[in-house]
């Protein structure tokens, strides 16, 4: 019975609710995530394959309607249909060991081009295992969600 009673006493000190954020209060960054495998050097051909399959999860795409229209110092310009208007939408991402950030290209408001990699934005990284690239999404809140995505331009999940 004292055991029992201890386990759930233990049990229940994870479980609090977060104060809401006030204005402006700071955000902790969630804590990182562990890759699976050693993150190597990207060659340019492996630098786009991460980003076009990183923005697939983000954009919720088939990775094989991404394209990767360019590299540049590091950064791959990538685009993809648009679901709504038929156009085309953009996007630049880049690759630091694990960890991947991206921005929004092509907007009426330049303003919102910004790189999403501050504390209210998702964590995202990669893992590669051969033919498929896991890409790990670690919320503000702290919570992860993993997608397989194989290189063949399929979601494994």
């Amino acid at each position: 019975m004292v055991c029992i009673a201890g386990a759930l006493a233990l049990a229940a000190c994870g479980e609090r609710e977060a104060a809401p954020a006030g204005e402006g209060a700071p955000v902790a960054a969630p804590a990182p995530v562990e890759a699976n495998e050693p993150t190597v050097e990207l060659t340019e051909a492996g630098l786009r394959a991460v980003c076009r399959a990183v923005l697939s999860v983000v954009h919720e795409q088939q990775v094989a309607n991404l394209r990767a229209d360019g590299v540049a110092d590091g950064v791959v310009s990538l685009s993809w249909p648009a679901p709504v208007d038929g156009g085309r939408r953009t996007a630049e991402c880049r690759v630091s060991g694990d960890v991947v950030s991206w921005r929004p290209t092509g907007l009426p408001d330049d303003a919102q081009e910004r790189w999403m990699d501050t504390a209210q934005d998702p964590i995202l990284r990669f893992a590669q295992d051969g033919e498929t690239i896991t890409v790990i999404q670690t919320q503000p809140d702290g919570s992860t969600s993993r997608t397989d995505v194989a290189l063949n331009g399929q979601e494994a999940r």
